[in-house]
């Protein structure tokens, strides 16, 4: 099976399925824990653009929980390290004529996995560089010049030196990728690696939900950041939101791929689509009251984030409109694994980030039913997680 896209830019953490009242937050959000699945613990991906390794590993390392193995810290950087290589190849051989920067999808995980295996994190932490924790601007910023000037082709020709001259800008920043390592005194090479977990990448699944192609066939999503043109299988909304809900209440945590530039979407841990129109005022707003604010201030102040509130109704047609228009973007891919309710009974979803741990949460967020049902550009999930009569329709067995 395809999957895809996330995109853009050490003690186990794990939560108990029994509901628990979560203490009241600043903003006035009082939540409590419906269902709760393991995860492994928060990480930070920090100055770089590899969200979608953070996730996409996180989504595997989750699997493993699942499945009664210990927590595992994969190495992110070894994913970003094949990636970028299978990149910089495609890119040449395109000529230029695709994407090429940081951004990537959970298949890129899932493909790295597949054909090269996997290292733990201690094996490979890609901090080569003098840094304490990813800061990736000057080897994106080299990267991208590097294969740039291969594409002008000075030498009317390529020569056989760029390739390996290109991983030894990765090997210097990342490090080079191990043949074999020792891990818990075991030697083994990443492919044995991978296969001594026990996962199955062909078990992982990629959907969407968009009219622009027919329900219940797979297309390549037309974002910048799907580089290797992996195909998710279209299905309506209510039955993408069914998928989550079913592999929540299962056991299963989801790969969620999303656009976080909303005003709705809070650097402290909350995500909601507020009712609001940002053009016009509020209701029992005096005019006076806008009277001298910016656009941006008078957003703000309509965007404040209080509590619960009301919020748009989400239809197959505001989704679509949404990325027609580009007001949803391909922006982070983050991870699904419990359901929360707030003081009135509003629907969440608890989602791991990978920003570290410095938020009021504690590197978690809660993000409203309708931001998920509204900004979610696709999902990866365990075919086994899928609802019997959805798996039927998209021919999953």
């Amino acid at each position: 099976m395809t999957f895809l896209i996330a995109l853009l830019f050490c003690n186990a953490v794990l939560f108990a399925q029994d509901a628990k009242l979560e203490k009241s937050d600043s903003v006035g959000f009082i939540f409590t824990t419906v269902k709760a699945n393991k995860i492994s613990s928060i990480k930070n991906q920090a100055s770089s653009g590899t969200c979608w390794s953070y996730s996409g590993n996180g989504f595997l390392e989750s699997e493993l929980l699942r499945m009664g193995k210990p927590e595992y810290n994969l190495s992110e950087m070894f994913v970003v390290h094949h990636n970028y290589q299978e990149k910089a190849l495609k890119y040449v051989r395109m000529h230029g004529k695709i994407n090429f920067a940081a951004g990537g999808s959970f298949a890129d995980v899932f493909d790295v996995f597949k054909d090269y295996g996997a290292v733990p994190d201690t094996v490979m932490r890609g901090l080569n560089y003098g840094e304490e924790k990813n800061n990736h601007g000057e080897l994106d910023d080299l990267t991208d010049a590097y294969v740039n000037v291969i594409i002008r082709n000075p030498n009317n020709h390529l020569s056989t030196a760029w390739f390996a001259g290109f991983k030894g800008i990765l090997d210097a920043y990342l490090g080079a990728i191990p043949e074999q390592f020792t891990y818990n005194g075991k030697t083994y090479t990443p492919k044995s690696f991978a296969a001594s977990l026990g996962l199955n990448m062909d078990d992982y699944v990629s959907l969407t939900s968009f009219t622009h192609h027919p329900f219940y066939s797979s297309f390549a999503i037309e974002i910048e950041d799907n580089w290797r043109w992996e195909e998710s299988m279209n299905i309506p909304i209510d039955e993408l939101m069914a998928t989550i809900d079913n592999a929540i209440n299962n056991g299963y945590t989801v790969a969620w791929g999303a656009d976080v530039s909303e005003k709705g979407f809070t650097r402290q841990g909350i995500g909601v689509v507020p009712d609001v129109d940002p053009n016009k005022a509020p209701a029992g707003t005096d005019e006076a009251k806008w009277i001298g604010l910016s656009k941006k201030e008078r957003e703000d102040l309509i965007y404040k984030v209080n509590g619960p509130a009301k919020e748009k109704v989400i239809t197959q047609e505001l989704r679509q409109k949404g990325f027609d228009n580009y007001e949803t973007t391909d922006d982070h891919g983050m991870l699904i694994f419990g359901i929360a309710k707030d003081q009135k009974g509003n629907k969440y979803y608890m989602i791991k980030n990978s920003w570290g741990t410095d938020n009021k949460y504690k590197g978690i967020w809660y993000i409203s039913e309708a931001y998920v049902k509204y900004k979610t550009i696709d999902i990866s999930v365990n075919k086994d997680a899928i609802p019997k009569d959805i798996k039927k329709k998209i021919g999953v067995k």
